[in-house]
């Protein structure tokens, strides 16, 4: 019996694959109110979603109680930042103790904005995820590089950086879903192909292997963030080291359905 061996080898990619669990966030930014969240609540139970999907929605901090008692149970709410202090005089931050205390269990950190808008550090963004972890949430860490670091050649030089710093606090990577998302790829229309994202995905897969063993690479899961919407996400969904997506405008918008389903390949 002859046995086709690129058949054998994507064959036993996918496997790998699949037991990742499959992962959509969706990232609501500074957007939203309670008339909104009414109308997202409504298309996510209508769905139907992926029951293989894990899905999560990052919600602003105000509404994470409110958005939490209407969403169905097959979607998690998560809040979109944390400090990394349990309590104190920070004016205007929360604590992942507090987030816990609405019955919150994720929290989405470093994302680009936290870290080109406001100035947040490697370090800093670490500090976070680590007390986040300490705490018990589970947390979305991310990670991307500008379209300036791009061009100039530095992509695995940035993500390399940021996702070491990160690693230096984490013990259980089964509380972390790692987000690599392109800063010239978010909000700007523009979307890494799915060649692109899957070229850092894979070098970032392999960064882990190098750091914590093939076993442990191939269990973290590397979501992708930059426009993605449910047009693209299904060829995006078919490159082997691509997990999931963090999910920005689409989010608010039914077509968010489509992109939690973009996983459902036929062989």
């Amino acid at each position: 019996m002859r046995v086709c061996l690129s058949c054998s080898f994507s064959l036993g990619s996918q496997l790998v694959k699949m037991s990742r669990k499959f992962f959509v966030g969706g990232n609501w930014k500074m957007n939203g109110d309670k008339k909104s969240i009414e109308e997202i609540v409504k298309f996510l139970t209508c769905g139907p979603l992926d029951p293989n999907v894990e899905v999560v929605v990052g919600v602003p901090a105000i509404y994470l109680e409110y958005t939490k008692s209407k969403l169905p149970g097959n979607v998690a709410a998560s809040a979109q930042n944390a400090y990394k202090e349990p309590k104190g005089a920070f004016t205007g931050e929360i604590s992942p103790c507090q987030i816990k205390d609405v019955g919150v269990n994720w929290v989405i950190l470093g994302h680009s904005e936290r870290r080109n808008v406001f100035g947040e550090s490697d370090e800093l963004v670490a500090d976070k995820v680590g007390h986040a972890l300490e705490v018990g949430l589970f947390v979305i860490a991310c990670i991307g590089e500008k379209l300036e670091e791009r061009e100039a050649g530095k992509t695995e030089e940035v993500v390399f950086r940021q996702i070491e710093a990160i690693s230096k606090k984490v013990c259980d990577w089964s509380k972390v879903v790692v987000a690599y998302e392109p800063v010239w790829a978010i909000g700007t229309g523009k979307t890494a192909t799915p060649q692109q994202a899957q070229e850092v995905h894979c070098k970032l897969r392999n960064w882990f292997k190098t750091k914590l063993g093939d076993c442990a690479a191939q269990k973290i899961r590397i979501i992708y963030g930059g426009s993605v919407t449910g047009e693209n996400s299904k060829d995006l969904a078919k490159e082997k080291d691509i997990d999931g997506f963090l999910v920005g405008g689409a989010s608010l918008k039914p077509e968010f359905v489509d992109i939690v389903n973009s996983n459902k390949q036929t062989c």
